[in-house]
């Protein structure tokens, strides 16, 4: 039996088991068994996946994503800010700002305080990919996703697709509580369509300002909040023409609000909680 150190922290829901790999070294063939029994709710800790904090030779601190079923992500919007949290307090990075390295790349954390304790952290989600390759999708490699038609058994949706730290698929709809998130959500995800899987969102437009959201993550299902997702919905709206650019828009999600950004500069900005809520050891049997 293996002693894993491990600590829980979530964003607006979306939680995540934590393990410091400055702190303790896991073997690569462990990662996704891991995964999967930390995060099972009645034989494990319960989560909607595993993240590895780890050193990085290209910035203060690297993140690694294991989703509930074992697969790897490439990024992660309330993990990032949880990640970034966890440095800060833990003293692995000595200012409130940090680099955190992805499987999708850089990003900038900052981290704000209030009475030395983490109240919120804004992440530089960098610039969304919108053509077809980058996504992955299948089509024409350069041509971009926009409200397009998108037949799925006997409907026929419209989809605006986008890759932002993870592939993403947003369809809009009229009363986000009339949402067909578990059924149309669990096909459309595994789609062959997107060869890599993709987070499937549905957005509803409250204002030109504000929008109500809900998810069904890759690899995870319904979860509480998705930041990459919430980052994915705002580009999806601004290049609909639905909301304005280069304004903070507040994203309703399942579990509390986001404020999102697409500034002049192409750089999508997130900013939310990360909250800590408990720490502990998990016996592991390999």
């Amino acid at each position: 039996m293996i002693e894993i150190p491990f600590t829980k922290m979530h964003g607006l829901g979306n939680s995540y088991i934590y393990v410091d790999a400055f702190q303790n070294v896991l073997k690569e063939e462990w990662l996704a068994p891991l995964a999967r029994a930390i995060s099972n709710q009645n034989t494990g800790i319960g989560s909607d996946g595993l993240i590895l904090i780890h050193p990085s030779d290209k910035a203060e601190v690297g993140m690694r994503i294991f989703n509930k079923d074992g697969s790897e992500g490439q990024s992660c919007g309330n993990g990032l800010r949880c990640v970034a949290a966890y440095a800060v307090k833990q003293g692995i990075v000595s200012t409130p700002r940090c680099r955190i390295e992805t499987k999708a790349g850089l990003t900038q954390a900052k981290v704000f305080q209030s009475s030395g304790d983490v109240s919120t952290v804004k992440i530089d989600m960098g610039l969304p990919l919108l053509n077809r390759r980058s996504i992955p999708m299948l089509g024409e490699d350069d041509a971009s996703v926009i409200s397009e038609s998108f037949p799925i058994g006997p409907h026929t949706l419209e989809v605006t697709a986008l890759f932002l730290g993870n592939p993403h698929a947003v369809f809009f709809v009229d009363d986000i509580n009339c949402a067909p998130l578990q059924e149309v959500g669990s096909i459309v995800t595994n789609d062959l369509r997107f060869p890599e899987r993709v987070n499937v969102e549905f957005v509803e437009i409250i204002n030109s300002k504000e929008l109500n959201f809900r998810v069904w993550e890759r690899g995870s299902g319904i979860t509480e909040a998705c930041g990459t997702g919430a980052c994915a919905a705002v580009v999806a709206s601004i290049l609909n023409g639905f909301v304005l650019p280069d304004h903070e828009i507040t994203v309703h999600l399942s579990g509390g609000d986001l404020t999102i950004r697409w500034a002049a500069n192409g750089h999508v900005w997130m900013m939310g909680p990360a909250e800590f809520t408990a720490k502990g050891i998990f016996y592991w049997k390999v």
